[in-house]
């Protein structure tokens, strides 16, 4: 029995619609989103030109890494302000460690995307 609210069935083009409304909504929403995915594609871009296959997996994996990271903060970030209206001690903790994930995987990011553009720019 199927309620108004839940359906049976597992929908692939439901789901993909709901990841791209999410990254769309990050990336409209969140600068800090939107230039990493931009610096991201051009250098994919670059890598695809010069079929440079594994610097182009490296990219989409560093990209990803970050991408996830932003995403759970964004999520972290949106629900304790939803929760929680005033300061509290805990929530800020919560936020200072979802913070702490993305700056550790925006490093990873950086170190593979300057590695890849120096790499890519020796072959021009």
């Amino acid at each position: 029995m199927t309620s108004k609210f839940r359906q049976s069935g597992y929908h692939p083009i439901r789901k993909l619609k709901v990841i791209l409304a999410g990254l769309h909504i990050a990336i409209a929403t969140e600068f800090s989103v939107a230039y990493k995915v931009i610096l991201s594609v051009i250098v994919l871009v670059f890598a695809l030109i010069f079929r440079q296959w594994r610097d182009l997996m490296l990219i989409v994996l560093a990209t990803g890494l970050m991408l996830i990271a932003e995403l759970f903060n964004s999520s972290i970030e949106g629900l304790c302000d939803f929760l929680e209206k005033e300061y509290d001690e805990r929530i800020r903790a919560i936020k200072d460690i979802s913070a702490a994930a993305v700056g550790i995987s925006i490093l990873i990011w950086a170190v593979a995307l300057i590695f890849e553009i120096s790499y890519l720019w020796s072959l021009f």
